[in-house]
């Protein structure tokens, strides 16, 4: 049995929100509906859900962002003293 989502109102004042702060934010996650925060009736915070959630993969993250000057490896013609 699937269990039903949590119903988000329009608005809350912000002394519910800290009361209700994880259903709402879970309502807010499932319903995909924005829930405006207010103190004394007037509105200061907007909870909006995340659309594209989707994770960067770290692999391929920089293609395109890079280029290759020269041969990173082949020694570079400059003499240089290294202490041993």
């Amino acid at each position: 049995m699937a269990v039903p989502s949590p119903v988000v109102p329009a608005s809350v004042p912000v002394t519910e929100f800290r009361a209700r702060c994880t259903q709402l934010l879970d309502g807010v996650e499932h319903s995909g509906e924005t829930l405006v925060i207010t103190r004394r009736g007037r509105p200061v915070a907007r909870l909006v859900p995340i659309r594209d959630a989707a994770p960067v993969a770290l692999f391929g993250a920089m293609r395109g962002r890079v280029t290759i000057q020269q041969d990173l490896v082949a020694p570079v013609g400059e003499a240089w003293e290294a202490d041993a």
